[in-house]
């Protein structure tokens, strides 16, 4: 088994402190506790720059201590579903290399398609079968909550997330930018 760098482990211990916190200040209530959340697109950065096991970690650790806060108790379907977003996230984009400064509109848009898939499936399925699995919540409620959260959630990683990747992959030098003298 690879270790985990110390690099992964520190983005890990950011990315949580960050997800928590636009989680917890920075989120709009839409319907029976579900919310227009901005964390998700700090997760899907952090799943592409830093890797899966950072994007579970981050997802999973992240929105625990957010229940904790909000005084929900730990809700573990959506608990999971954070943790398998920012997994996915981070295996399906392996290979992007924000951090060679070349992210390109190639890049963007597997980011977006990639980032649909996952919050859909997530969100809009996973999530309320857990839901009615685990809590015997009404099907009704739960697959409402999962596609107003999954849209949302879209929204917000697609747009916010390629605007940090965008932002972060300017800020690396390119791949022989560099000339010896």
């Amino acid at each position: 088994m690879k270790k985990i760098s110390v690099k992964t482990i520190v983005a890990i211990g950011i990315g949580t402190a960050i997800f928590f916190l636009l989680a917890r200040f920075l989120s709009i209530p839409v319907f029976a506790n579900t919310y227009v959340n901005f964390q998700y697109a700090v997760l899907g950065f952090f799943a592409v720059v830093f890797g899966p096991v950072a994007g579970l970690l981050i997802g999973l650790i992240g929105h625990a201590f957010t229940d904790l806060a909000f005084g929900y108790g730990l809700w573990w379907s959506w608990i999971i579903v954070s943790g398998l977003v920012g997994g996915v996230s981070g295996f399906l984009l392996k290979g992007m290399d924000v951090d060679a400064g070349e992210l390109g509109m190639k890049g963007i848009i597997r980011f977006g398609v990639g980032s649909v898939i996952v919050h859909l499936v997530g969100w809009g399925a996973i999530a309320p079968v857990l839901d009615i699995l685990i809590y015997a919540e009404p099907a009704d409620k739960v697959f409402v909550q999962g596609l107003i959260a999954g849209a949302s959630n879209i929204v917000t990683t697609v747009v916010i997330g390629s605007l940090l990747l965008l932002a972060y992959s300017m800020t690396r030098v390119k791949s022989g930018s560099l000339d010896k003298q």
